[in-house]
């Protein structure tokens, strides 16, 4: 029996309404912590979302070495393998920076290849189109509305019957100015959701600029640091607005690694975040299992990436947390041949954290709900 990606519509809308947040897991390093991490929120009935970047699968530069149908066909066999039916195959970031009609063009290529390959959820990233001279947010946020429109109809028209999943995104995550993280503010997201909807577009999830950073976080001296940054007050204030504005919108929150379990535990406004992005994490765990199980290969990829990307001033351990995602592609061969205990260890290893994640982010039994939900549905 196949277990099919369900439209990421039907987790969202199912899960609106509770306090939980759906774990989304952008696997770059599919061997053995793909069927890890699907392993976990099968054995915790836990819906849960898989995920991949333009910036990761994309036609000329992705640096994962995978493509969308790729992705797309292992994504499918694993959650076979393991049983796990709740699930959704999500289309991270796709993002637009110049909003060029060569740009525009590319991006609907790869939209086309992802739909055709049976992704079911798509996040348009258009918020680094900015115009700084509007004269108030709608304006300023005009670029950003009419590409976001644009591929999302785009989507629908590609999509025909079947129903998506959709997020969009408003202030450009880890942005920073003199003056520090420059944030979204709520009315920001209220006249972006409103002006989308006037368009026809119906998200179920928006991502904001609420303080969090992409990856592993260095502090001064090079040494890791947690991800503390998160402004909650904001996330709460943002998902209120969103509410008192009658939109059924909840908030997509970017840049997890690296952030405390127990801050994600007892902080995190559960029912204002509906889906939590996991990334860096997992592939720094298979960096973590390479160490001790394949040295050679670990240290290989180590000298790789310290020197094609060492910068002055810079730690090699800050070096390689940050560029060491370009290695998959070019390890891509070797890493997907290790021996069956690397591939055990991998596995155990996301298992572990998935449950932790899970448990934190309360996502256990949302499963059931979805079933339910689309039981009631009739869908």
């Amino acid at each position: 029996m196949a277990y099919e990606a369900l439209p990421g519509c039907y987790l969202f809308d199912a899960l609106r309404d509770r306090d939980c947040i759906i774990l989304a897991c952008n696997v770059r390093i599919t061997e053995g912590v793909l069927h890890g991490v699907l392993r976990a929120a099968k054995e915790t009935d836990a819906a849960i979302i898989i995920e991949i970047a333009k910036s990761e699968c994309n036609q000329h530069t992705g640096y994962t070495g995978y493509r969308p149908r790729d992705y797309a066909r292992v994504a499918y066999q694993t959650a076979t393998d393991v049983g796990c039916d709740v699930w959704a195959l999500h289309a991270d970031h796709i993002t637009v920076k110049k909003g060029t009609p060569d740009e525009i063009a590319d991006t609907k290529e790869l939209i086309t290849e992802q739909i055709e390959s049976g992704f079911t959820s798509f996040a348009i990233d258009a918020s680094y189109l900015f115009n700084f001279n509007g004269k108030n947010e709608y304006e300023q946020l005009l670029p950003n509305i009419e590409v976001t429109a644009e591929l999302a109809t785009y989507i629908k028209g590609k999509m025909g019957d079947k129903p998506f999943g959709l997020e969009v995104e408003v202030g450009e995550i880890g942005k920073k100015d003199e003056s520090g993280m420059v944030l979204t503010t709520p009315q920001e997201a209220v006249t972006f959701i409103r002006a989308l909807k006037e368009r026809g577009v119906e998200p179920q999830a928006i991502a904001v600029a609420n303080g969090s950073v992409h990856g592993n976080l260095y502090d001064e001296h090079g040494n890791p640091i947690p991800q503390l940054a998160i402004d909650i007050e904001r996330t709460k204030a943002i998902a209120q607005a969103l509410r008192d504005a009658g939109f059924g919108v909840r908030i997509a929150q970017h840049g997890i690694t690296g952030t405390p379990l127990e801050l994600i535990a007892t902080r995190f406004p559960k029912g204002d975040i509906i889906k939590g992005n996991v990334g860096t994490m997992w592939q720094n765990i298979a960096w973590d299992v390479l160490k001790v199980f394949q040295p050679d290969l670990y240290e290989e990829i180590w000298n790789w990436t310290v020197s094609n990307y060492r910068k002055p001033g810079k730690k090699d351990v800050e070096v390689f947390g940050k560029s060491s995602k370009y290695a998959i592609k070019e390890f891509f061969r070797r890493i997907y041949s290790v021996d069956n205990g690397t591939e055990r260890a991998l596995e155990a290893a996301a298992f572990a954290e998935a449950l932790k994640f899970i448990r934190a982010f309360g996502a256990e039994g949302t499963a059931e709900t979805v079933r339910q939900y689309m039981k009631e549905k009739r869908l």
